[in-house]
């Protein structure tokens, strides 16, 4: 790629500039001029605005922003181990704004680009004419890992290959766009162009309001829109493919399918059925006619496709043969991203679409022609040589791509030969020199290369060009830290208009017909996960009560060895929870399977409910490391017992009374009338000491209950009667079968053509024998019974709506 040395560039005009003004600036973005010097339209309002809110009000502006990131939970995973951990998003806080005449030609240039790459795919899939007539290389399309053979032959539902891309943008210092890569196997990054938006202008939302800025929801509604018709004309279901919560862009996929309002499904999720793509659910299987892929294309069908799989469904390629199922992006378009093809598009443009590209591509040689080889051979030193089937960017790929001249003498020398003898699979490309824009680095401006990715959907009206997007912003000035991985950054897209923008949201147009979801939509895994959820924060609940009246007595008494703190310990330790830890790894591991069960759902979990899960996690982590047995623990014990009602409330007061809340409530009732049962079994025996009921009247949260029932001090039966036998406290297990005889009869399938359900027979038949009997007659091996009855409920609510 040519390009102009940034010392020889134009400058800015003489006279007051706000650039030259700018004291935290150290020099002038390529990003923030053009090649003449002029200052490129909007950043001098920005600058401005930087100015007057000066450096301390700057970086508070920016922290609120990393607050917002860190309150949604928005993260990415990266890779530094067999599973990776969870990173904050890393937020660059200078947005690049572009103009809108360049977004003019970027939107032109992509629309060509995009239908290209459409006739691209579907001639390799179809009749191959362009490797009949010398085209393409037949090695590029046979010998790639990306070609599925399988799938040759298979026309789309839609008609359409292509439904959603993604480009990789760079600029020169000359001003020109060039485009460095396509993403058409699964593309990432549109969630965290909005979250990059929201959290953008939560610091600089007076800037934002003071400029012309395209709105990015226009261009979701018009491709959720178009999902919902294909799926409506086959009258099935728009889901989101997703490979799971331990893929890096997890979040996104969530985050998206809550945003459009698509179900959010793994492989695991669905089955082929005579053809027909079916979602298990909890009321039963239900067909999907769209699916969004983000998962790699081979691993959709491990039948067919990768045998190894475990993240595909069986017979996927067969649903996609007889036409029940659209994909988005169809399997296989994922060849469009080898690295190679790059040497070719300018002569495929010429020969299709009858013009040149719009938007150049990066000079490529593929070192499978002779008179390219040699060329790359005697340009070695000055071109960037990497493998041919790579589908990376040059600055993304972790696996052998350099610049001739960094490499040794022996380096050079072996690679050479290797090219001399296996020339089909290597490239040649011009080493990339990106622009640069402002990037704030400790209460400094600093240039960084930066390139830009823009999303493009296919919608009934043909290719929209996402105004905005997000850029990649390099962490340091070398370009092979641009990469998430690496340490870059994502800043937001402001693409700027001449004229005032009208405000866009998802909400349904005027006249528009309203469409409601069906309760039995909810996914049989996001069922699973609901119920034990709820299982195990009320499991959580128990296990810090316990310990809390545990630790008082301990606080109080200081003597470990009483009978009432023997018997309740070794209580504890049937729940496999250490009396002796201040934090027993226990009730930690209870707590990191709430978090777990969570995670899985993201998509059906609200914002305010993850951040107080999480925020329970690390207060319990946090005390786990700074306090001892007794008076300390007793104070921490309240404290996350303050916290588990937080987040109960965020979760079951705001949770719409659907399916999903449903099996949240199951999945508390369950655990709290099997935990109350077992503990009135243990501190009613005949052997517990003194203060036993006293204590399970404090575990059982109805110690004012008491007092104000019964106008007698604590008896066994008193006791019974109110924690397991009183149908108005909240906390009896009479109360809790109540609710889940209620909730089981209501689920699908609950009662049919007036027959109860196995479940509903089971959770009628327990609730009636508690209405009837006596406190007395609950002794402690009755209420191990019961305890085990309702644990047999939950195996039948599995079996009839899990498996």
């Amino acid at each position: 790629m040519s390009s102009r040395n940034q010392q020889t560039r134009g400058k800015p005009p003489a006279g007051p500039s706000i650039i030259a003004d700018y004291r935290l600036l150290p020099g002038v973005p390529d990003e923030m001029i053009d090649p003449s010097g002029a200052i490129r339209p909007g950043w001098d309002q920005l600058m401005s605005a930087f100015d007057a809110l000066g450096p301390t009000e700057l970086a508070a502006r920016f922290e609120r922003a990393d607050q917002y990131l860190r309150d949604a939970g928005v993260f990415y995973r990266k890779y530094d181990g067999a599973e990776g951990k969870e990173r904050a998003w890393p937020l660059a806080h200078i947005p690049l704004l572009i103009d809108e005449a360049d977004w003019v030609q970027i939107s032109s240039g992509l629309t060509q680009r995009a239908e290209l790459l459409e006739r691209i795919v579907a001639d390799i899939y179809g009749n191959n004419s362009l490797v009949q007539e010398g085209l393409l290389p037949p090695e590029l399309i046979a010998q790639n890992a990306e070609f599925l053979r399988p799938m040759v032959g298979v026309q789309p539902v839609s008609g359409h290959y292509l439904h959603f891309c993604a480009f990789e943008l760079g600029r020169g210092p000359d001003g020109a766009w060039w485009v460095l890569g396509d993403r058409t196997q699964a593309p990432s990054g549109a969630g965290f162009a909005l979250e990059n938006r929201v959290a953008t202008t939560r610091a600089l939302s007076d800037v934002y309001g003071g400029l012309n800025i395209n709105r990015l929801a226009g261009f979701f509604r018009g491709f959720r829109d178009t999902l919902f018709a294909h799926a409506r004309r086959d009258g099935g279901r728009v889901g989101i493919l997703t490979p799971g919560q331990l893929n890096e862009t997890y979040f996104e996929h969530a985050y998206i399918a809550r945003y459009l309002g698509l179900m959010l499904l793994e492989g695991e999720d669905l089955v082929v059925e005579d053809g027909q793509v079916m979602v298990r659910t909890v009321a039963g299987l239900k067909p999907v006619s769209v699916l969004w892929r983000r998962l790699d294309a081979s691993f959709a069908d491990p039948l067919e496709l990768r045998y190894d799989s475990h993240i595909g469904t069986p017979g996927m390629v067969e649903a996609l043969r007889s036409g029940s199922i659209s994909m988005i992006n169809a399997l296989g378009t994922g060849i469009l991203e080898t690295r190679a093809l790059a040497a070719f598009m300018p002569r495929l443009c010429k020969h299709l679409l009858g013009t040149g590209l719009e938007l150049p591509e990066i000079a490529t040689w593929w070192c499978g022609q002779g008179a390219e080889r040699e060329f790359v051979l005697d340009n070695f030193d000055s071109l960037m040589i990497g493998p041919a089937f790579s589908t990376q960017l040059p600055f993304d790929d972790l696996r052998g791509t350099a610049l001739g001249a960094a490499m040794t003498a022996e380096q050079k020398a072996e690679l050479q030969h290797r090219i001399s003898q296996q020339g089909g699979a290597y490239v040649g490309q011009e080493p990339v020199r990106l622009s640069t824009a402002p990037v704030y680095v400790d209460g400094r401006l600093e240039p960084r290369p930066i390139t830009l990715r823009v999303y493009a959907a296919r919608t009934d009206d043909g290719w929209t060009i996402m105004p905005g997007g997000f850029a990649r912003v390099g962490s340091t000035t070398d370009t092979t830290a641009l990469a998430m991985q690496r340490g870059g950054q994502a800043a937001d897209v402001w693409v700027l208009s001449t004229k005032p923008v009208e405000p866009v949201s998802l909400l349904p147009r005027e006249g528009q017909k309203l469409v409601r979801n069906t309760p039995g939509s909810l996914p049989s895994r996001a069922a699973d996960n609901l119920i034990w959820l709820g299982r195990y924060a009320e499991r959580c609940e128990a296990t810090v009560r316990i310990l809390r009246a545990y630790n008082a007595r301990l606080a109080e008494l200081s003597k470990p060895d009483l009978p009432i703190l023997t018997h309740c310990a070794a209580f504890l330790d049937t729940l496999d929870v250490d009396a002796s830890e201040a934090m027993p790894q226990g009730l930690l591991a209870s707590i990191d399977s709430a978090v777990h069960s969570a995670g899985q759902i993201r998509d059906r979990f609200s914002p305010d409910g993850w951040l107080a899960l999480n925020d329970l996690q690390k207060t319990a982590r946090r005390f786990a490391t700074r306090i001892s047995t007794g008076d300390d623990s007793t104070r921490a014990m309240t404290v996350l017992l303050r916290k588990l009602a937080g987040f109960s409330g965020l979760v079951h007061e705001n949770m719409y009374r659907f399916a999903g809340w449903r099996f949240l409530e199951l999945g508390r009732r369950l655990e709290r009338a099997i935990q109350i049962a077992r503990a009135t079994a243990w501190l009613t025996a005949p052997e517990a000491p003194d203060g036993s009921l006293e204590m399970l009247l404090e575990i059982g949260d109805s110690v004012m209950s008491h007092r104000r029932r019964y106008s007698v001090s604590a008896g066994t039966q008193s006791v019974i009667d109110l924690l397991v036998l009183d149908p108005l406290n909240p906390r009896s297990v009479l109360f809790q079968l109540t609710e889940l005889r209620n909730q089981v009869e209501t689920l699908p399938g609950g009662i049919e053509d007036d027959q109860l359900s196995p479940a509903a027979k089971l959770a009628l038949q327990i609730h009636t024998d508690l209405v009837i009997a006596e406190p007395h007659q609950l002794t402690p091996e009755r209420l191990d019974q019961l305890a085990g009855d309702i644990g047999m409920l939950s195996g039948l609510i599995a079996a009839a709506y899990f498996t």
